[in-house]
């Protein structure tokens, strides 16, 4: 028997080196642990389907298909696909979807019970809200400040710090119908969070981050990053929260309750992992190839 191959998936219109630069740590990881995998873009891989089969076509049209993909995109047309053609994904399809979607993210936090800032997702809106009539009891449910977060966005963007109605309203109307929710200021943890890799089921590297500057604590707004030994109560709050969206691996961010009890923030199904590593030297790739192989071992 061979070593088990792979599909890395990235997105091929991506312009940030780093996104390139992180597939090309995965797979150096890979082949450093005896893993056959190859670095492969999504647009290189055209779903098709016909006679009531799911294909692909292109450049890998007739190809063999790997043992496993590590897909490090949010391409979930693509990902549903693969697995429809059978093919074992990590994260699943599913995972990343329920994760890329705060709304989505949140719905699973709560029918698993797990702590998270009271949250509201904002009414379906096909061009702009017309009426706000009903507005009025969402502010009076969260209360002020408030936090509001478009649906889809990454590193602390469209999330936005509320101060009171009118401007409540205003952000409404400048968000229009891009998906969004309403989620109460958890004030106790203004400008600090805690980042929590998890593996399978265990936490294998955290961070403290702070910020002087911003309700956001993250790096990429400015925050800083401190090394941090998190309770286990933290530690298990992260691994129910990345249990709850299914995924094999995650970056859970957690904030500080009133009383010091962890909350979660959001769930982090392709988390980066440089600024773990730059802060802690836990190479978190490590962890997420040796979970692939004994996957593939079962």
């Amino acid at each position: 028997m061979g070593k088990p191959n792979g599909w890395i998936i990235y997105n091929g219109n991506s312009t940030h080196e780093k996104f390139y630069n992180l597939v090309k740590w995965i797979d150096m990881v890979a082949h450093e642990k005896g893993l056959e995998t190859e670095l492969i873009k999504n647009n290189e891989l055209i779903v098709s389907m016909e006679h009531g089969k799911s294909f692909i076509k292109g450049k890998y049209e007739g190809k063999a298909l790997p043992d496993f993909v590590i897909f490090w995109d949010k391409d979930i047309y693509l990902a549903k696909h693969l697995e429809k053609m059978g093919l074992k994904l990590y994260n699943s399809s599913s995972a990343i979807e329920v994760c890329d979607d705060k709304a989505l993210t949140h719905q699973a936090l709560a029918e698993n019970s797990i702590s998270m800032p009271k949250t509201i997702i904002g009414p379906k809106v096909f061009y702009k809200v017309s009426s706000f009539e009903n507005y009025e009891y969402i502010a009076d449910e969260i209360g002020f400040p408030m936090i509001i977060k478009e649906a889809f966005g990454s590193f602390g963007q469209q999330v936005y710090l509320i101060q009171d109605y009118d401007e409540m309203i205003e952000k409404v109307k400048e968000i229009g119908n891009k998906a969004h929710l309403f989620q109460e200021m958890v004030e106790s943890s203004y400008g600090k969070d805690v980042r929590l890799h998890v593996v399978g089921e265990q936490v294998v590297a955290s961070m403290l981050r702070t910020s002087e500057v911003d309700f956001r604590a993250n790096v990429s707004n400015g925050g800083k990053m401190h090394r941090y030994t998190p309770l286990e109560a933290e530690k298990q709050l992260a691994i129910d929260a990345s249990r709850a969206v299914g995924a094999s691996f995650a970056g859970v961010d957690l904030l500080f309750g009133p009383n010091g009890e962890p909350v979660v923030c959001e769930v982090n199904s392709n988390a980066h992992m440089k600024n773990i590593y730059d802060c802690t030297g836990i190479d978190v790739t490590e962890y997420i190839i040796d979970f692939i192989l004994e996957d593939q071992k079962r």
